[in-house]
């Protein structure tokens, strides 16, 4: 019996996390991939992080893109759009604002630069949810979430760990989904 090195079986994946500024984009990725919950702001611009995941018994190298959720920032976050597997759209639920705009600004940029890229809807910051006197409910997050023909949708804290990871698992599962019956996302620009 021959020792054959055995095949790599780690599937390559970009995920790109997206949405307006202060929503807690760098806060779900930095609790996702360091356990830990970062205590002060710090603008991103642009920012990488990588992390191996097992779903359904298969092993993923996860490539997760921080952008900037800024308007001045549009030019460079389009420069990290190319090759996403899966967009997660963040909005905070205490931020009505930002909900708002993943229909009016963010799935057109998303769809227009990469109209085949699976779509994940997040609601961040859930252990603030009905806190704030507007605070987005789950029932329109999921109104929104067909609206905008995402995979998926879900709430998630960052403060509290609350569906971190199940983020980052449906992602795979989308894009899986989403594989089986086309070829590749996002291409180059």
């Amino acid at each position: 019996m021959s020792m054959s090195a055995r095949p790599e079986t780690r599937r390559p994946l970009k995920i790109t996390v997206v949405g307006d500024g202060t929503v807690g984009k760098t806060c779900l990725l930095i609790s996702y991939t360091a356990n830990s919950f970062p205590t002060e702001h710090v603008p991103t611009v642009f920012d990488n992080y990588a992390k191996t995941l097992i779903v359904d018994g298969v092993e993923f190298s996860l490539t997760l893109w921080d952008t900037a959720g800024q308007e001045d920032y549009k030019s460079l976050r389009l420069l990290s759009y190319p090759k996403t597997d899966c967009f997660v759209v963040c909005y905070a639920v205490d931020n009505r604002t930002s909900f708002e705009n993943i229909e009016n600004e963010w799935i057109h940029e998303l769809r227009k630069q990469c109209p085949s890229a699976a779509v994940l809807l997040v609601g961040t910051k859930a252990d603030l949810l009905g806190q704030a006197p507007n605070s987005v409910t789950e029932q329109e997050g999921k109104k929104l979430k067909s609206k905008i023909k995402a995979k998926a949708f879900m709430h998630c804290s960052a403060k509290t760990g609350l569906n971190i990871e199940d983020v980052f698992i449906e992602c795979v599962r989308a894009v899986m989904q989403q594989k089986s019956s086309r070829p590749f996302s996002c291409p180059f620009l």
